[in-house]
């Protein structure tokens, strides 16, 4: 069983239909785009914080799936339909991208056989491994929950804000879901350091490098869709076009366009000492 957290779309922007009366209601998937053959349901949503809600999948072979979420953005309102939603599954193993993310970078056609998926999670790792050695931090944050804590009072009542809660870390933080005790208290999920999934160039450095990893890899695969620019009369030795080179459209991203996510280190300035009183700016008892 996966669990899926889903943000409602509406007229071209992500809308939280409970507010207004509405519900997310239900979510199926399908095998293929045209959503044409049912593979599961699932349903109601439960609002985990404002604008997402959570699904719980069922049991269903890895792969690609397409999804339909239905919800009713008010009350009284018509249900609509977001058919914006594709996913690979399963989710929650602890990576930033998916076998199949790898294989389209790969022109390798889905669905993937176990083998063929096993050996693209173990480039996923790698490329992620070589991310985290960079970076001096996790990609994935850990969940941490606080019990029965108030939030703290402000003029705009935002729940979802780390700054409602007397949370306190010197990492990045996250509100996940909170839920209300019944007696003005909240139990509160907070996610606690870099959320990679969450970050678009660490996604496409990972899903790039490790399908390029797989594609140099003797046996591996797409190394076949390497481009030969010349072979020898008598076969025995071949050369191949080079990549782009770092710049060029269709390069490879390089790791330092990761920077800006790098741990920065810092270290406590030492205040002077004090001189003397009088000379002090201010006295202290002797």
């Amino acid at each position: 069983m996966s669990v899926f957290d889903y943000k409602p779309m509406y007229g071209g922007a992500y809308y939280d239909p409970e507010p207004a009366g509405g519900q997310v209601t239900s979510l199926s998937l399908h095998d293929a785009p045209d959503r044409t053959t049912e593979v599961a349901t699932a349903g109601p949503g439960t609002r985990l914080r404002a604008g997402v809600y959570r699904f719980m999948l069922s049991a269903v072979p890895a792969g690609r799936y397409w999804a339909t979420v239905t919800f009713t953005p008010s009350q009284g309102a018509q249900p609509v339909k977001d058919e914006s939603v594709r996913m690979d599954l399963p989710l929650g193993l602890g990576l930033i991208t998916s076998p199949e993310a790898v294989a389209d970078d790969l022109g390798v056609p889905l669905p993937l056989t176990p083998a063929q998926r096993d050996n693209l999670l173990t480039a996923i790792r790698k490329a992620q491994a070589d991310v985290v050695a960079y970076l001096g931090q996790p990609v994935v944050p850990q969940i941490v929950s606080r019990t029965a804590i108030t939030p703290y009072w402000t003029s705009v009542e935002d729940l979802s804000d780390p700054e409602s809660w007397p949370f306190e870390t010197d990492d990045l933080v996250d509100v996940y879901a909170y839920r209300p005790r019944g007696d003005g208290t909240y139990d509160v999920d907070f996610l606690v350091g870099l959320n990679g999934i969450t970050v678009d160039p660490l996604v496409r450095y990972v899903t790039a490098h490790a399908a390029e990893s797989e594609r140099q890899r003797p046996g591996g695969l797409g190394a076949e869709g390497r481009r030969v620019s010349s072979v020898s009369a008598e076969g025995q030795s071949i050369s191949y076009e080079s990549a782009p080179t770092a710049g060029q459209a269709g390069a490879l991203p390089t790791i330092d366009t990761l920077t800006r996510w790098k741990r920065r280190l810092y270290q406590p300035l030492h205040s002077p000492p004090r001189p003397p009183w009088p000379y002090s700016t201010r006295y202290r008892g002797r």
